[in-house]
């Protein structure tokens, strides 16, 4: 314990004898390693960000509205729209084996709502209770919709919290009634905000149970003169990686109800998949990932060389002095120590302070507001751990080396070295 004492000593002593220099190493290896872990922190919080995003509509939710039928069997220029229908959903959700979750939706931006205090043109969405399972659905007060609801028609409303401010602006809903083009609806619930309010329309919307709103507010248009039409479906692969599989399984559904034309057809269906999103957006921010820490690795390999130079001049500068200490008894072994005790606690010094530097900024960040998709830079431990052991490897390699070979020498001879 006690020679292990002296041996710190002697190299404390030894790098402040060269202070500007240690300095000047350790700011490389700090700056190296600091470096590093902000720029994939970086990526990270870009990657988390997009996912977060996404998420706000729901997870690994497709969107599917419909498409562009040939107006005549066997043309392939002449295209005509068609909506998604009620017996559309009924054979998806019958047939498909890929799709889980299935929700049809209707949806009317020109019913006028009316509360005691206001009115506005709402943007009103009739949706069956398992919508909830697909979407975001943050309740903040009161209940969803029910299998109740829906199948006794119920004149019932959940609200988005934007639309709840702009009917019972700083009074409550939940309890209370509107009236949807004169119709009464009971208020049975509010939703919390999702995301920002100008990003997502659910905060601008009321639900009401499916089967009410295909009973008062049907679809109108030319595409909806039966009244059987839907404004689109969510649904969700069953796993991440059938999403390409399950719309290609739906497409052929619909294409047979529509008149039997081909399903794989150029330019035929309207749909967001947000799974082939998430996928996209993940080669981009590995990519991402690779090019910020190819930057980072570029930044700390300055900092090794740093560090090995410094070690290499520090053994030659001190031959005669390992000569001086083999003369007096010093062995190889307790040489060699001091230098690995030298490059260990010069790397690994460096290193927490380069990690603390990173994580005081990363800190700091978490207070600023961010563009939306974008979070705070995140910390990969195994980045730091990987950034200083590499370090450390690189500061004892340069040290023990030289250092060996100087100890190996006669001490007459290291005596000699100038």
């Amino acid at each position: 314990m006690r020679m292990l004492l002296d041996i710190f000593g002697q190299t404390l002593r030894t790098l402040w004898a060269h202070k500007l220099r240690s300095f000047l190493t350790m700011f490389g290896i700090a700056w190296g390693v600091g470096s590093l872990l902000l720029l994939a922190g970086v990526g990270e919080g870009f990657r988390n960000g997009n996912r977060r995003q996404l998420e706000t509509f729901g997870k690994n939710i497709i969107f599917f509205y419909g498409g562009r039928a040939p107006a005549f069997e066997g043309s392939f220029t002449s295209m005509k729209w068609f909506n998604l229908t009620y017996d559309d959903y009924l054979a998806i959700r019958n047939e498909s084996t890929l799709a889980i979750n299935i929700a049809p939706l209707i949806a009317r931006d020109d019913i006028r709502a009316v509360s005691d205090y206001t009115s506005t043109n709402g943007q009103v969405s009739g949706v069956p209770p398992v919508f909830s399972q697909v979407r975001t659905i943050p309740l903040q007060v009161g209940r969803w919709i029910n299998d109740e609801d829906n199948d006794q028609r119920r004149r019932v409303c959940v609200l988005g919290r934007e639309m709840t401010r702009n009917l019972f602006p700083g009074r409550p809903a939940v309890g209370n009634t509107i009236l949807l083009n004169g119709v009464h609806f009971e208020v049975i619930g509010m939703l919390s905000m999702i995301g920002n309010e100008e990003q997502n329309s659910t905060n601008i919307r009321i639900f009401v149970p499916f089967n009410t709103m295909r009973e008062l507010f049907p679809l109108k248009g030319d595409n909806s003169k039966e009244g059987n039409a839907i404004s689109f479906i969510n649904y969700q692969p069953r796993t991440f990686d059938e999403n390409e599989a399950a719309k290609d399984e739906l497409h052929r559904i619909v294409a047979r109800n529509h008149g039997g034309f081909d399903p794989k057809g150029k330019d035929i269906w309207e749909e967001w998949d947000t799974v082939k999103n998430q996928k996209t957006m993940g080669k981009i921010f590995t990519a991402m990932d690779w090019f910020l820490g190819g930057v980072g690795l570029i930044t700390l390999a300055l900092g090794a060389i740093g560090i090995i130079n410094i070690m290499l001049v520090a053994v030659t500068e001190r031959t005669r002095e390992i000569g001086l200490r083999k003369a007096l008894g010093a062995t190889t072994r307790n040489i060699l120590f001091q230098f690995f005790l030298e490059g260990a606690f010069l790397t690994l010094l460096s290193g927490a302070l380069g990690v603390g530097a990173a994580m005081l900024i990363v800190r700091l960040l978490s207070g600023v507001n961010l563009p939306q998709g974008f979070d705070t830079p995140r910390i990969v431990p195994l980045s730091a751990i990987a950034a200083v052991l590499s370090l450390a490897l690189a500061g004892i390699t340069a040290g023990l080396y030289p250092a060996r070979k100087a100890a190996m020498l006669e001490p007459v001879e290291a005596l000699r070295q100038e």
